[in-house]
This record gives C-alpha cells, sequence and structure tokens, in this order.
C-alpha cells in the first residue's frame, strides 16, 4: 500500500507543468495509468481515499476527476465498490456489414458463441410479410450470443429464408457465425439497417448480464442477395459495450 501510494504522489508530480487545476492533473494521472497498460481493462483503480491520502488532495477534487472520467467513458464506477477500467467497447461499421467474429479477432480479442436454438418453425405474420410469404410458411430462426473475452457483446435474433440458405439448420454456429454461412450460400448483394436505444427485456438483461436501466443499442438488419430477402436480424447491443462508427463525404 505504501509503495502503491508512493508511485501515484511520483506520477502526479510528473504532471504539474503549466497551470493545470488539480482535478484534471489527476485526470492525467489516471488516463496516463490507462493508456501505458499498467492499468488495464477491469483492472480496480485505487478508492479515493487512497487518492486523497497520497496525493494530498481534498475528497472533493478527487471524486470530481473520477466522475469526468466515468462520463468519457475510461472508467467504470460502481457505487459501494469502486472504480474500474473501463472495457474497450467494439466498433462497427454503421453503414457496411461485417462479421462480429472479424470485428472482435481485429481489436485483439477472443470471439466465441453461445448458440440458444437454431429451429424451423412457421412465419408469424411480421416475418412472413418482410420476407414476402405467406403467415405459417416455413422460416429457418437462430439466436447466437456473442462473447468477446467472454463478455456477451450481441444478442443475435436472425430470421432466414429456406429457399436461399439449404443446410442453415445442419450448422454448428460455435464454430463459424450465421453470417459466414450466409455469405457463402446467398453472398450479399445489399443490406439495410435501421438502429435504435432500446430498454433489454428481463430475458435479455439475464443473457447480455445487464442492468434493466442500461441502454442497448439494437441494429435492425436486412440483407439480400441479388433481389431476394435472405435475412432478417435483430442485433442487441449492450451500450457500454459497443458503438457504431461511419465516415462520410460530400462528394
Amino acid at each position: 500500500m505504501a509503495a502503491e501510494a508512493t508511485e501515484l504522489a511520483r506520477r502526479y508530480a510528473a504532471t504539474a507543468s503549466g497551470a493545470r487545476p488539480a482535478y484534471q492533473r489527476v485526470k492525467d494521472l489516471v488516463t496516463e495509468q490507462i493508456m501505458s497498460g499498467r492499468w488495464r481493462e477491469g483492472d480496480a483503480l485505487p478508492s479515493e481515499s487512497r487518492f486523497v491520502e497520497a496525493l494530498g488532495l481534498s475528497r472533493m477534487t478527487v471524486n470530481r476527476a473520477l466522475r469526468e472520467l466515468a462520463a468519457q467513458g475510461l472508467i467504470r464506477r460502481v457505487m459501494g465498490v469502486g472504480s474500474f477500467v473501463a472495457l474497450h467497447k467494439g466498433s462497427s461499421a454503421l453503414v457496411e456489414v461485417h462479421n462480429i467474429a472479424d470485428e472482435v479477432s481485429a481489436r485483439g480479442h477472443r470471439h466465441r458463441t453461445e448458440v440458444r436454438f437454431v429451429r424451423e418453425e412457421a412465419a408469424g405474420q411480421e416475418t412472413g410479410a418482410r420476407f414476402g410469404i405467406g403467415e405459417g410458411t416455413a422460416v429457418f430462426h437462430s439466436q447466437v450470443v456473442h462473447f468477446e473475452d467472454d463478455v456477451p457483446i450481441q444478442l443475435e435474433d436472425r430470421y432466414v429464408h429456406p429457399d436461399f440458405a439449404p443446410g442453415y439448420l445442419d450448422q454448428d454456429f460455435t464454430r463459424r457465425t450465421p453470417f459466414t454461412f450466409l455469405s457463402e450460400v446467398a453472398p450479399l448483394g445489399k443490406g439495410e439497417h435501421v438502429v435504435e436505444a432500446v430498454l433489454p427485456s428481463a430475458d435479455e438483461c439475464r443473457i447480455l448480464r445487464v442492468a434493466a436501466s442500461e441502454p442497448c443499442l439494437l441494429i435492425q438488419r436486412r440483407t439480400w442477395s441479388g433481389e431476394a430477402l435472405v435475412s432478417v436480424a435483430r442485433l442487441l447491443h449492450p451500450g457500454s459495450r459497443y458503438r457504431l462508427m461511419g465516415t462520410f463525404d460530400s462528394r
């Protein structure tokens, strides 16, 4: 503990250049520790009391620094427990369609899936209308949970038109994703995204390990091969673990 306090004080002293206020210097100290990799994702930060004691600052100053770091998404504060280095938010392209396993791998993390079910069922009125088929017509339906380093980041609820994905029910989606299989049997021609913020249901909270009050990012995706609508998917992400990115220009 004494060694930790001494190290904090030393690094805080190193932020003394210029006339920066004390709370900003605390933010700089914490940010530098995280960006350097000394404090890694999920690591517990020293307590407020430890910061106060080691740096000789008021609790109000330390609290402000930690509150602002939490607002910026760099740390996560848990009431009555402490502060932790925030998990890196995965990113997905807003106007493109990618395989989530490739996105996770590109971030240097491990992707895995848990398959809740893969089955044939009768299309309801809404699903039938989307595919242009009659209510009660057979469709394929799958639910797969995607993990990044054992943290659930997406609940994929997908309907597939059987005519364009023969063999869908026979696939092992713990070895490859539904996206990969569909890309092989019905190459993507175009896609559509509808994005909104929603609150998860009780079942979704349990699956994604989030609180009922945590907003989630919902992507409703439709994909076509040629002129045929092949797949309709509902992709639900915890808001604290995911973000969408896109670029555009005026040309």
